[in-house]
């Protein structure tokens, strides 16, 4: 585990999360944080700043308008693999499993475990292989919700450049090469899934 990485996660896990009066309080100790390694601060400054400048009702009502009530910009990984398929708990089951295998306990204060800034504070926090795994594991999901931010023109989409910049390979150049990245073709299960979205793609199992 690099250090590096380890402060890029975290502030990563923070700029992704719910823009409460908690997570403002921490933007000074995020950007001392991040000072460390000038590469990596510039992709954040956009959403620092935002945190800083926009008052809190709008900074909150953005936040859910964009990561909670859609899903252009799903902060679930897998949600971009098996979208609301049956096999989407047994996936759920692996990120539960990661988690209990470490020895501490690993609070998911009420979120699905596959919650990006869960993963991510993990990874940062408690066990940096484990979580490491799972973002390599779910590389097609950060690409999709990469691709989706940059779409909208969302000051996010550097800090999700950066997270996959920290990855095996090259970021793909659109959707269909995130299908490639995959492996596999489209779901299969039809329960509780809608017609076909190239957003839900399917991971290569381990």
């Amino acid at each position: 585990m690099s250090r590096r990485s380890q402060v890029l996660y975290l502030a990563a896990a923070w700029c992704l999360s719910y823009p409460d009066e908690d997570l403002v309080a921490r933007v000074p100790l995020i950007r001392a944080a991040l000072a460390e390694f000038p590469g990596v601060t510039a992709g954040f400054e956009a959403v620092l700043d935002q945190l800083e400048g926009t008052p809190a009702m709008e900074l909150q009502a953005f936040y859910v308008r964009e990561f909670d009530l859609g899903k252009r910009h799903a902060l679930h990984l897998s949600y971009w693999t098996d979208g609301d398929t049956r096999r989407r708990g047994e996936v759920l089951g692996t990120f539960k499993e990661a988690y209990r295998q470490s020895d501490i306990l690993v609070d998911t204060q009420g979120e699905l475990p596959d919650y990006l800034p869960m993963v991510l504070e993990y990874a940062a926090r408690v066990d940096f292989e484990a979580g490491h795994a799972l973002l390599v594991r779910y590389r097609p999901s950060l690409e999709m919700l990469r691709l989706g931010l940059a779409r909208d023109g969302l000051p996010h989409t550097k800090i999700l450049e950066a997270l996959c910049a920290t990855l095996p390979g090259k970021s793909p150049r659109d959707e269909q090469d995130v299908m490639r990245m995959a492996g596999l073709g489209p779901p299969t299960e039809a329960v509780g899934l809608d017609p076909y979205d190239p957003r839900l793609l399917p991971v290569r199992r381990a």
